[in-house]
Parts: structure tokens; C-alpha cells; sequence
């Protein structure tokens, strides 16, 4: 919640200089740079009721949860990026190709975008500091982290702020060329470059929020991790069949077929599971979990075998 109310902040103060700096200027840049702080600033309004819903707590209509609504309203964030900023930015440069307005008082230009970078990048500081603390503890890198991530409101800050950053960079160079050579041609061409950017940045989130919607299991880490501590419980002797599906920021549905040791009665064995079942959902990790018994005959899973991981 803090890295997405530190991006609105930013980009709403960054958009509404920007948007005064494109009026003053007329440079084509700015005008693209504007519409993707503005498409940024609806974003982070779209990505803060994603994270209040989706940690709403379980209910009968809802039995696990509400987790998948931070999904749903990450993807219209990440449309809003692709229709306002994408589209916006590409329209004006190509407008600005064939029909070039002239453009002045480039240090008024110059001056928003100095600024811009400073909050953005203040912005993409918070969200690389929560990506790299979560990536330390998965034991990865922090752009496997955030490609990966269950959290949609971390990947669309994290990357809405990177392109912002190159945009940044792309506005002060077709400016600055535009200053120069006196041809709007490579201020035009910077303005498409970010739409280009903004496209890019938007088809990445719209894929892996759509993956989380239509349900993706655990990675294999993960799920040789889940088994292992399944196999410690005392009551359980094997494990034959196990899934671990992502219903929300963090948040797991767990199916399980399993032996339990010893002989028990067949009237103790509900309320074994149920036992299990009960301690197994208090990690604030796991939204429900539903434990079966395994089938004669079936394999038992081995948490150190990478096929068992994967397939089980």
C-alpha cells in the first residue's frame, strides 16, 4: 500500500506539471510524456482499490477469499496505461510527423523533466526496496521476483515507474535534438518512442495479470517447500496428489491426497484431516485448504524429486 500511495502521489504532481509545461511549450515529448503521467496517476487509483478489495476477508459466497479482485482491477489499470499513454503518445507523434507546431521556452522543458525525474525516481526507489527485500527471501533476483510476483500492485509500480524513468530520458533527448537542429521530427519521434515503451510495458502486465486470473500454480520452489512441511506433520505419512493454486496477492489454495500413519480408525480419520486442515490454514499464506485421502496404490510424492514438484 505505501509503494502505491508514494507512485500516485508522485505522478499526480508529475502530471500536472508536465501538462503545463506541454501547454507553455508545445514540444511534442512533453505532450506524450503528460498523457503517460496522467494514464500512471488513474493507474495507481485503479492498483490502490485493487489492493483494498482483494484483502477483504473470506466470506460463504467467497469461500477463499477475495484475493483475485487485485488481479481484475490490475488489468484495468494496465488497459488504461496501453488505450491513455500508449495511444495517446503514438496519435500525437504522429500528428506532430505530418503536421509540425512549433515549440519554445525549452527550458521550461527541461526543468519539469529534471523534477520528474526526481519524484519518479523516488517512486521506483520504494518499489525496487520492497522487490529486493521480497526476492532476498525467495531467493531470487529481483527482476525474476517481479515478473513472477502474486502481487499485481508491486509488478505495475515497478514497471510504470522504470518506463517512466527511459521515458524521461527519450523526452530530454528528442527536446533537446528538437532545440538543436530546429526539426520537430525528433521530438515527434520521442513521443512514439514512449507510446512504443508504454505498449510494451502494458502487454507484459495485461499477460501476467490474465495468468493469475484464469489460475497459476506456485512455483516449484514453493511447492517442494509446501510438501516438505506437509511430511513434517506427525499425522501424516504420505503424500500422493498435491495442488497449490494462487488466489490472490500471496494468498494459496491447497488440495492434498494423503496417508496418514498408523492405522487409524475410520471414525478418527475426518477429524484427523479436519485437524490438519485447520493447522495448515492458520499461515496467513493459505486462503483454504481441502485434504483427502490418498487412493490405494498411489505413488507417495518426494519433495526432492523436481518431477513430483512439478506434477504431483
Amino acid at each position: 500500500m505505501l509503494t502505491v500511495l508514494i507512485a500516485l502521489g508522485a505522478n499526480l504532481l508529475i502530471a500536472i506539471a508536465k501538462t503545463i509545461a506541454a501547454a507553455l511549450t508545445g514540444a511534442a515529448s512533453m505532450v506524450a510524456e503528460a498523457a503517460h503521467s496522467w494514464a500512471d496517476t488513474g493507474n495507481e487509483i485503479f492498483l490502490y482499490v485493487a489492493a483494498r478489495r482483494s484483502v477483504k476477508p473470506a466470506d460463504a459466497s467467497h469461500p477463499v477469499g477475495y484475493g483475485r479482485e487485485a488481479y481484475v482491477w490490475s488489468l484495468f489499470a494496465a488497459f488504461g496505461l496501453f488505450v491513455v499513454g500508449a495511444g495517446v503518445s503514438i496519435m500525437h507523434g504522429v500528428q506532430e510527423l505530418f503536421d509540425p507546431e512549433p515549440a519554445d521556452r525549452f527550458g521550461i522543458s527541461y526543468a519539469v523533466l529534471a523534477i520528474a525525474f526526481v519524484l519518479e525516481g523516488t517512486s521506483f526507489l520504494q518499489a525496487w526496496r520492497q522487490s529486493r527485500r521480497e526476492a532476498s527471501a525467495s531467493h531470487r533476483d529481483v527482476l525474476d521476483h517481479v515478473m513472477s510476483t502474486s502481487d499485481p500492485t508491486l509488478r505495475a509500480v515497478f514497471f510504470e515507474d522504470a518506463a517512466a524513468l527511459i521515458g524521461l530520458v527519450i523526452a530530454f533527448v528528442g527536446i533537446l535534438l528538437h532545440q538543436i537542429t530546429g526539426s520537430a521530427v525528433p521530438d515527434a519521434v520521442g513521443s512514439i518512442l514512449v507510446g512504443l515503451l508504454l505498449a510494451v510495458v502494458a502487454y507484459v502486465l495485461i499477460r501476467q495479470n490474465r495468468r493469475f486470473l484464469i489460475g497459476v500454480a506456485v512455483e516449484p520452489d514453493v511447492r517442494a517447500a509446501a510438501l516438505q512441511r506437509l511430511l513434517a506433520h506427525p499425522a501424516i505419512a504420505q503424500i500422493t496428489y498435491l495442488h497449490i493454486e494462487y488466489v490472490g496477492p500471496g494468498r494459496v489454495f491447497v488440495v492434498a491426497a494423503v496417508d496418514l500413519a498408523g492405522d487409524t480408525a475410520e471414525h478418527e480419520v475426518a477429524a484427523t484431516l479436519n485437524e490438519i486442515e485447520d493447522e495448515v490454514a492458520t499461515s496467513p499464506r493459505v486462503a483454504w485448504v481441502v485434504l483427502t485421502l490418498s487412493r490405494p496404490d498411489a505413488p507417495a510424492l518426494d519433495p526432492q524429486n523436481p518431477a513430483d514438484s512439478l506434477h504431483g
